[in-house]
């Protein structure tokens, strides 16, 4: 008796269950595993600042620096809130070319080079950590006289030519101080104040002209005679009656007479912005405190002929 053939219906339940039943179950992911954090090289970072710093300071010593103008002693060119750009080779580099002047008085210059009269130069004052900035007048050899305000070099006065007065606006950086500006300040036509300030064209010998101001008699207008001895210059301000300079004794702040050239630390050369002290920690007020018509004037004198 033969066997029965197996049941289709059945044999296809058994093959589902046995695929079923092989049928991998999912796998778990495998945990993430999180990079090491990158390692810092401590010492590379304060290396490398470092080097960026001295960098910086080596530009400041050597080729140039910003200044900052925080007195009224070269009105008309310069104004209090000032910033402009000093270069430091035309002269060389002597003790006070390093920033912060660490350095002792040392005598000599490296490549040293005499300025110019009329050229404006930032010098540190003897036994001071700090830079005035002023305009040199005499040279090694000139005998400098200053008599009823105006300067005498070598015998000949220098050529002066008064102008029609100067008007300078009134801010907080130049506030035109009845102290130093006595019956200076007035209104404008558009109701701001201004500063009118007398000023007069002063050409030295070499031709270069600038503007200079004088209010009337002071203690600083007579001065010397005075021979400027070797490797020195005697040093002015434009306002010639509120600056400490070559003409003011070193116990009153001043020069205390004709400097070594080892005390000049740069050439003025351009003004890069100018702000009139209404500055805030607000950033806007920043804009708003912007001097119009200052940025990027040169500070090298003019050079004339005569005045006319």
């Amino acid at each position: 008796m033969s066997a029965l053939p197996p049941d289709p219906s059945e044999q296809t339940q058994m093959t589902a269950a046995d695929l079923s039943d092989e049928t991998p179950a999912p796998e778990t992911p495998a945990p993430e595993i999180k990079a090491p954090a990158p390692w810092v090289n401590w010492w590379q970072e304060v290396k490398s600042l470092s080097l960026l710093i001295l960098a910086v300071l080596a530009f400041h010593s050597f080729v140039a620096k910003p200044f900052y103008i925080p007195s009224e002693s070269m009105m008309p060119v310069l104004l209090t809130g000032d910033r402009l750009v000093v270069s430091k080779f035309p002269y060389g580099w002597s003790y006070v070319s390093p920033s912060f002047h660490p350095l002792p008085f040392l005598k000599g210059r490296l490549f040293g080079r005499l300025p110019e009269r009329g050229d404006i130069v930032i010098v540190s004052p003897q036994n001071r950590r700090e830079d005035y900035i002023k305009r040199v007048i005499g040279l090694p050899g000139d005998i400098i006289e200053v008599r009823g305000g105006q300067v005498v070099l070598n015998g000949v006065a220098v050529k002066q030519k008064a102008l029609k007065p100067l008007r300078l606006a009134v801010d907080a950086n130049a506030p035109c101080s009845p102290m130093q500006f006595p019956g200076a300040r007035v209104s404008g036509v558009d109701g701001k104040d201004y500063c009118e300030l007398p000023v007069r064209q002063e050409i030295l010998p070499n031709g270069k002209t600038y503007l200079t101001i004088d209010m009337g008699p002071s203690a600083l207008d007579w001065y010397g005679p005075v021979r400027v001895p070797a490797n020195h210059v005697f040093l002015m301000g434009d306002n010639r009656d509120n600056s400490a300079d070559s003409r003011a004794p070193l116990e009153e702040n001043g020069l205390g007479g004709p400097v070594p050239w080892e005390a000049i630390g740069g050439r003025a050369e351009f003004i890069t912005f100018s702000l009139d002290g209404d500055t805030t920690w607000n950033p806007l007020s920043w804009v708003r405190s912007l001097r119009s018509g200052r940025a990027g004037n040169s500070l090298r004198p003019a050079s004339v002929t005569d005045p006319k």
